[in-house]
Parts: structure tokens; sequence; C-alpha cells
């Protein structure tokens, strides 16, 4: 199927939009073989097809006799600010509209509003008494979520992963429920073009009452050598019953080339509607390491038996390997120094819009890496599922970045003013998710933040790096800090560095040496640069140990701030 916002042309017609079908075929040709990988690593379901979708504003969308027979029949993800709008006076119908976009130049010109979806579907016999959960891996933005006129909860911030547990408002099997989704990307609220709508997979998980909860398996790599490996595996499992229980914990090790390279079962005991965490050690011989070169995965696979049933199972990539980072030697994986050739990369896929198709997903790392970028910063929030699967594979570091702006926003109607009561648990949400990705070397707490040289801003930042080293020790904290925009002299940045464990410098590297002089302890990091200033930035990264790479901007075109550069 081609979007509405492309046309179709004479085959012999060498144009610009001839070019873009041919690339929209190109892609989702491969929807159907990716769009479902994940699905696999749980007792899950793909959830994207099938959605009723309006895009509009109506009353009583969120009950489930509400009549939604004429709208229209699709698959998510699916953006549906990248689909033409209605053409007049003959015009050519175009996705964009100076008069009706709220963004203006930020976005593209593209134009938001509020958009309905719903999903009708019947649990099978099989699924009795079972615990039902979804989860969207990203909707853009501040969706409401009804199960059967149940209102599940409101999600404001567009590119985390969220899930709503659906049992108890669940009809009995054999009858129809419905799910409802209200998505409402209103006024001037971001500064680049974001896409509108559920734009990322959902998907279904349908487990016994005691199992492992969405991200709840955790591995780690603690001491690596060219001989043995030490695994930690950490299970999470939740007992939605009434009474305690007893189950068995397996898990196994799966090497690169599908064997079996260790394996141990446990018996866990966890009480009646509790959550409890469950670690593992395992001890692997002659590991294979994950690397730029080679990119080797491991896989842990886990399950939860009672009496011989599997209850529930989950599966994870993983990569050995060892991350190091110093004034003296700068990044080190696996032993080896390695300087960043670092690109910033927002999330979307050009004329696909926002969807993300994991092809479109892959075809961008591997892209990058073919132009020789090692390194991607996801400016500036965090990405798909899919395409963080695509740097493990391709070998692409990733600084994994949270926000673009913390209280203070940088448009009325945007995240910020969310900020104060969402941002433990949207910070969670990327860090549980992305945590098992050997990609990561490093968090983004945030991109220029406006707090940045003020008190307030100090007491957020300690905040977000105590609580993303509470999640997650094992991995670095940075943030992309700018010249202050009041005027203030360089030097007034100081107790903004003070609370990251890797100084983020946007545009600033005339700043590395005198710098360094003044805070020897201090590693460094392009985390933007301009293109002109290339040469510049790579002979400041080759000649100081202390500055681990740059992040140029941008590596890659994206929709949105029209006609800057």
């Amino acid at each position: 199927m081609i979007p509405n916002g492309i046309r179709k042309q004479d085959s012999h017609m060498k144009t610009p939009i001839a070019l873009l079908v041919s690339f929209f075929i190109a892609i989702t040709c491969y929807a159907g073989a990716f769009g479902t990988s994940r699905a696999a690593e749980k007792n899950e379901r793909a959830f994207d097809s099938g959605w009723r979708f309006l895009r509009a504003d109506v009353s009583g969308a969120e009950v489930p006799g509400f009549d939604d027979a004429a709208w229209r029949l699709l698959d998510v993800p699916h953006d549906w600010s990248i689909e033409d709008l209605p053409s007049t006076n003959s015009a050519v119908a175009s996705p964009f509209s100076a008069t009706l976009s709220a963004g203006g130049v930020s976005t593209g010109y593209a134009v938001g509003g509020t958009g309905w979806y719903r999903k009708h579907f019947t649990l099978a016999p099989s699924d009795s008494e079972k615990n039902v959960s979804v989860c969207f891996d990203g909707v853009y933005m501040n969706a409401d979520v009804w199960l059967n006129g149940q209102h599940l909860g409101n999600h404001p911030y567009g590119y985390t992963s969220f899930v709503y547990d659906l049992t108890p408002y669940l009809k009995p099997v054999g009858q129809e429920n419905v799910l409802a989704v209200q998505v409402k990307n209103i006024g001037k609220n971001s500064r680049w073009y974001s896409g509108s709508g559920i734009y990322r997979h959902v998907r279904l998980a349908v487990t016994d009452p005691v199992h492992i909860p969405f991200w709840g398996v955790h591995v780690e790599t603690p001491d690596v050598s060219k001989t043995t490996a030490k695994i930690s595996v950490s299970t999470a499992v939740e007992n939605g019953r009434d009474v305690d229980v007893a189950v068995r914990l397996r898990t196994r090790l799966v090497s690169p080339n599908g064997k079996t390279a260790n394996s141990q079962e446990s018996e866990v005991r966890v009480p009646a509607g509790k959550q409890l965490e469950f670690a593992q050690e395992f001890t692997v011989n002659k590991p294979v390491l994950w690397s730029l070169d080679t990119p080797a995965l491991y896989r842990a696979e886990v399950e939860l038996v009672e009496s011989k049933k599997t209850l529930d199972r989950f599966a994870t990539n993983f990569g050995i390997r060892t991350l190091r980072f110093s004034v003296e030697k700068g990044f080190e994986l696996n032993g080896e120094t390695v300087k960043l050739k670092g690109g910033c990369m927002h999330h979307d896929n050009g004329p696909l819009g926002s969807v993300t198709i994991d092809r479109a997903e892959e075809r961008r790392v591997q892209l990058m890496k073919a132009y020789g970028f090692n390194a991607i910063r996801t400016s500036h929030n965090p990405p798909s599922p899919a395409f963080l699967d695509a740097c493990d594979r391709y070998g692409v570091l990733v600084m994994d970045e949270a926000f673009d702006y913390w209280e203070e926003g940088k448009n009325p109607d945007d995240y910020g003013k969310n900020f104060n009561d969402w941002w433990q648990r949207d910070l969670a949400a990327m860090i549980l998710r992305d945590r098992n990705h050997p990609s990561i070397i490093m968090w983004s707490i945030g991109n220029e933040i406006p707090q940045r040289g003020k008190e307030r801003g100090y007491v957020i930042a300690k905040e977000l790096r105590d609580e993303t080293h509470r999640l997650n020790p094992s991995r670095p904290v940075t943030e992309a800090i700018c010249a202050l925009w009041d005027g203030r002299p360089w030097s007034a940045t100081e107790n903004a560095f003070s609370f990251l464990d890797i100084g983020g410098y946007n545009y600033q590297w005339q700043q590395y040496v005198p710098d360094h002089a003044k805070f020897p302890s201090r590693i460094m990091v392009g985390t933007e640069s301009y293109p002109k200033d290339l040469y510049e930035n790579w002979q400041a990264v080759l000649k100081n140990s202390w500055v681990l790479g740059d992040f140029v901007w941008t590596s890659w075109d994206y929709l949105g701030e029209t006609g800057l550069g």
C-alpha cells in the first residue's frame, strides 16, 4: 500500500516522487518479515494489525459500542502527519501546510491534531484465566487508553514505551473486547518532525498470573577476559495469584553459534501479589566478545516452570564486552581504545515519516556503518527497539538520550509541563527496556537543557544522574551542554558538568584543552559539532586522550527544522 502522500507516476519518469515510491515499496517488502521479530522474545503476540482509525476528535469513541465501521482500517505502526491533507483549489495534495501546522518550520509544516484508534479483539479459550497486558513501543503523544470503556491511563511522552494490564477489564473468552486510544498532538510541542499516532509496534502478552513482566530480565557481564566471562542474569517474577508460589526458574545462555554456553535452574518463591527479583550467576568459557568488527550476540532464554508446565518465557540478546572510560586512555572497548566517529540522528524515516518499520530502522544503521560511523547519538529521545537491535547486530555504539528539556520546555505545549510528574517513569522505561543492548555505552540525561546553568537545574541533574546510576550502574551518564544563553561565559558551566560522569560538549571543541587544564579529571565527548568544523574537531579528538570522540550534527538528514543550515 502506498501512503496518500506519494503519488504514482509513469514508469519511465525518473522523478523524485517516483524515487520515493520505489523507496517505500522496498521498505514495505520487508515489513512482514521484520515487523514482528521481537514478539518471539516473550509469550507475546504482534498486535499491529486491524486497527480502526479516525483523524479527528469525536465524543464517545472510548465506549465499546461506538460505531467505528466507517473508520479507516489500517495496521500500525502508523503516522498520520506524513499522509496527504485534503487538497483545495486543484493544488497538489501534500502532508504539509503553513497555515494548519502548529509547529511551523520546526516540524516541517506537518500537521498534528487529534486521532483515534480502536482495535476489536477476542481471546481464545486457551487464554482463559491468563494475565493479559499490552505494550506500546511509542505513541506521539499524550495518549489516553481505554479497554471496554475503562480508562487505563494517560501517557504524555511520545518516545518511551509503556504497558497496561488489561486483565481486570477483559470480557470472558469468546466475547469481543475493544481497545481505544486517543492521541493528541496538539499545539506547538516539538522542535523537529515528531509524527503523530501509534508510530511504533504494539504487542500483547498473554501469560500465567505468575510471569516475567516486560523488560524483567537483566543481563550484566561484570568480569570478562579472553578465557572466561562472568554473566549475571537477574529475573523479575510477578505473582498475580492469591497464594504464595514456588516455581522453577530455568535460564539457558545460548552462544552465537546456537549452542548452549551454560544453564542453570533454581527454585524461587514469590508471595501472593508480590514481585521479586532473582539473580543467577554463570561462567562462559572462551567467550566471543561483542565488538565493532565482530558484534557477536549471545541470548539468555528464561522460563518459569511449575509442575512441568511452562508458565512464561522470556528471551533477550546480550553481548559479552567490557567498557572503560578514563582520562588517560579515553574509551576502551574490550581493552582497546576506540575513538567515537559519531553522528546525531533523529527518529524519522524520511518519506515514511516516523513510522517504525524494522527494515527502515535497520537500513539507517547499515548505511551509517557503511559510511564510516561507529557511533550514534539518539537525539534527543529514546529510539525504537528495532533501531537498537540493528545497532547490536551491526556493531554500532549508541549514546541513548532521554530528554531534550526538563521542567522548562522549549515550546509552550511540550513535555516540559509533564516532566516533574513523569521523569522517573520515563527514565526507567528507557533504561529498563534498553539496558541489555551491548551497543549502548552511555546514557544521556538531556540536550541543551534551558535549566543547565540554574540552581534548580543542578538539583534535577543530580536526581537524574543518581536515578540512572541506581537503575544501571554499569554505564556512565552524560549530558549535551552548549554555551549558556544568558550571556554568561563558558566558565559558568562548571556546576552543570560536575554532576556528569562524562562531559558532553555541543559546538565547544575549542574548550577541550583549556577545560582539561582546569579540570584534569573530566572526561569529554563532542556531543554535537558542525560539519564545517570536522577537521578541527577530529584533530582535537585524536590529540587528546580525554576526548572520547565527536558526534556531528547531523549524520542523517531529517524532517523538520526547515531551512536549518
